[in-house]
């Protein structure tokens, strides 16, 4: 009998939850969409701005890495090597 009463509300818990998605989504594209010019509403002159200084900023293009991978790869190396002398050369002491 528990088992079917935890079905039961489980269900029930969904079914509310499910409804209430569709509500918000609905509701979200009823809503009326503020006009560009709206001067009396500060918000939407304010989200204006935002994306017409969105509109101005240029993307920038990231530089051309100096090195290419093998040199970076073969830096690496190098790094590595010279630690691994270094604790060989600690063992000795």
């Amino acid at each position: 009998m528990r088992r079917r009463l935890t079905w039961f509300f489980v269900s029930l818990g969904i079914a509310a939850l499910v409804r209430r998605l569709r509500r918000r989504g609905e509701a979200e594209r009823e809503a009326p969409t503020p006009a560009a010019g709206a001067g009396d509403d500060p918000a939407a002159e304010l989200r204006r701005k935002l994306v017409e200084s969105r509109a101005e900023e240029a993307p920038e293009e990231p530089e051309p890495p100096e090195e290419t991978v093998e040199d970076r790869r073969s830096d690496v190396h190098e790094q590595g090597r010279a630690a691994l002398d270094d604790m060989r050369d600690a063992e000795k002491e």
